[in-house]
């Protein structure tokens, strides 16, 4: 049994800054395969959520999902506009598998205006 409440969770860091990014919108979404009430066209909205004044997401999401494919997209334009900053990306899609609905799943992104990367954290 997991000690998280949420499946899914995330953080982001803005590594130009070095500072947690807040405020970016992040949305949890379900590939069609699994997506309920969709066609196999698009995927599905399952949650979404804002990074708090820490860069992170500790709510995302139910307690438990189907296993399959997913991901999490960040609206960093939003976020580099504010700051009236010049970027390259505006979203960042992470695209993974949920394996084992009792699994909890963690996924930070260090993000700059040119690049960004990922892992799977705990």
């Amino acid at each position: 049994m997991s000690t998280h409440a949420s499946h899914i969770t995330t953080h982001v860091l803005d590594a130009a800054s070095g500072r947690p990014a807040e405020g970016i919108t992040v949305r949890l979404e379900a590939a069609p395969e699994i997506a309920e009430g969709t066609t196999g066209q698009g995927w599905s909205l399952v949650a979404s959520s804002r990074t708090n004044d820490d860069g992170r997401v500790p709510q995302l999401g139910p307690e438990t999902l189907v296993p399959g494919t997913y991901r999490l997209v960040f609206d960093t334009a939003e976020y580099f506009d504010r700051r009236d900053t010049v970027s390259f990306y505006p979203e960042v899609v992470i695209v993974f598998r949920v394996a084992s609905a009792e699994q909890h799943y963690h996924v930070p992104v260090l993000l700059s205006p040119f690049a960004y990367s990922t892992y799977r954290g705990s």
